[in-house]
């Protein structure tokens, strides 16, 4: 009884047995429930918030289903965080990490079940995921010299990446967008230089990309509608002081003339602001801000194009974008960097018009227009897109590409399997436990599918046992296909990324022996 007064009332605390029963239950629910999303042929969910407006996203994206799920235990949580890691380091495999970790604590299981020390199997998790890296990098292709070779590679990743997607469709489409954006960046991993505009109209199909950058504004007006060489000038700065702005004030006058008085002070006050802007010779004004009337008027009298309330993603890619800087002051021309570009035109995509701006400093911006019929589209295809694109911009710095479609999984396993037999005591079963973790992924890429998943994965592995053999499961036909001809590849990183994490999650989980849990707090009553 001793125990129970240590703790404060209402503080819960599940010990050995049990503790372990319910992180590994809540974990492998939350692998059950993603499960169903993997592979091309994978279903989407709807996730409907109970917030205000009751927002419905409709996603295939792990991490975004994970995201959005409250959860109350505790091992669930730690899987929901290796697939927002997955999701912020390489982009892609959300689903597989969670998927993969559930496995593993489900082989888990089974072997405390048969009274095997969660330590013993932790290590054997530790040799069998170090053997299985290993496997995969001394089969992983590296064709960064060959231009045109290395081209194909980016595309059959992209493929790979939107098959499982809304995208599949037009999947070559959007491959060859994201390929060509990415190799815009010239090897940066820095995503902000593409920038994703939704328009809602049209189908998927008509989304393109546009060198340049897309402001998604109208122009004033009054203003020149097209401006060749701008130099651009991005601010942040109140440009509405036609009204006295100091808090509270109160002035006294003695006619309605001073009333005017004051007016036109301001009026001048501005218009020197003005002119001190103007004076940087641009012909091209950017404004965070509201510009008023009565400066709109000036600055098309002056003939620059003055945009205003530009929102603040758009002004920072816009500065970052043609290599100006954001300025608040205007009092020495020489220190504010102006930004360039060839030529600013409003251009018209669906029923709205944006301000297009080409041939700009920094080469490597681009803009995608996605065009879709309604806004949960749209959101799932940026989601997917935006999938592809950290893919492919992680596979430019670490060019090593494999197959798909289970096949780095078998490759694994097979290695595997040969150290659990070389591996003398307990630690076999643990890394045989993981061999087997390993070949759930293909058996669920088949059972998503509505195919036989034993049988094919059974065939797998005998194809497998012949050395360098590039099978994998091929969806559309319902066999064993050829990865290489069909032309399904991943990004080596991504997989490799996919693998360690789960390992470490599973072995996090393992090692929890109670969990504790403490009394809410309770509310005094404010009587």
């Amino acid at each position: 009884m001793a125990i129970e007064r240590l703790l404060k009332d209402d503080a819960t605390e599940e010990k050995g047995e049990r503790a372990r029963m319910a992180s590994f239950i809540g974990a492998m629910a939350i692998a059950d429930l993603v499960k169903t999303t993997l592979g091309p042929k994978g279903m989407d969910k709807i996730l409907q918030s109970t917030g205000r407006g009751r927002s419905v996203t409709v996603t295939n994206d792990g991490a975004t289903i994970l995201k959005s799920l409250h959860i109350d235990n505790p091992a669930a949580k730690v899987l929901v965080d290796i697939s927002k890691v997955q999701d912020d380091e390489v982009g892609d495999g959300t689903t597989s990490v969670v998927v993969l970790a559930g496995e593993l604590l489900r082989e888990a299981e089974k072997l405390i079940n048969v009274k095997i020390h969660p330590m013993t199997i932790i290590a054997g998790y530790r040799m069998a995921a170090e053997c299985a890296r290993d496997a995969l990098s001394k089969r992983a292709m590296n064709n960064k010299d060959d231009q045109e070779k290395y081209r194909a590679d980016l595309l059959k990743i992209a493929t790979t990446t939107l098959c499982s997607k809304i995208l599949a469709q037009d999947k070559e489409h959007f491959a060859t967008l994201a390929v060509d954006a990415v190799l815009r960046l010239k090897g940066s991993t820095n995503l902000e230089s593409i920038q994703i505009i939704k328009k809602p109209g049209g189908s998927l199909s008509d989304s393109f990309l546009d060198e340049g950058f897309i402001l998604d504004k109208k122009i004033g007006i009054g203003q020149p509608k097209r401006i060749e060489n701008a130099k651009i000038l991005v601010a942040n700065t109140a440009m509405d002081t036609d009204k006295v702005k100091i808090y509270g004030a109160r002035v006294r006058v003695d006619s309605m003339a001073k009333v005017a008085q004051i007016e036109a002070a301001e009026k001048e006050k501005m218009r020197e602001k003005v002119q001190k802007i103007v004076a940087h010779g641009i012909n091209c004004f950017v404004n965070r801000q509201l510009i008023y009337n009565f400066p709109e008027e000036l600055f098309a009298e002056a003939g620059v194009l003055a945009i205003e309330h530009a929102d603040f993603d758009g002004i920072e890619r816009l500065a970052l974008v043609t290599g100006g800087e954001i300025a608040s002051t205007f009092d020495n021309p020489d220190s504010v960097k102006l930004g360039q570009c060839k030529c600013i035109e409003e251009i018209m995509i669906g029923e709205d018009k944006l301000i297009h701006f080409s041939g700009v400093a920094m080469g490597q911006a681009c803009t995608i227009v996605l065009r879709g019929a309604s806004s949960h589209v749209l959101d799932e295809a940026e989601r997917s897109l935006h999938d592809a694109l950290c893919v492919l911009s992680q596979t430019v710095n670490d060019s090593r590409v494999i197959y798909g479609g289970g096949w780095p999984e078998m490759v694994m396993t097979r290695e595997v399997d040969e150290l659990a037999r070389q591996t003398p005591g307990k630690k076999s079963h643990a890394i045989e436990a993981f061999s087997r973790a390993l070949r759930v992924i293909p058996t669920t890429i088949a059972d998503n599918a509505g195919l036989d998943s034993a049988e094919l994965v059974s065939r797998l592995r005998a194809a497998h046992h012949q050395s360098d053999s590039t099978a994998g499961i091929d969806v559309i036909s319902g066999d064993v296909g050829d990865m290489d001809k069909l032309g399904i590849s991943e990004a080596f990183k991504v997989k490799q990324a996919v693998l360690l994490s789960a390992t470490e999650a599973a072995e996090m989980i393992l090692r929890v022996d109670e969990i504790i849990s403490c009394a809410p707090r309770k509310r005094e009553d404010r009587m």
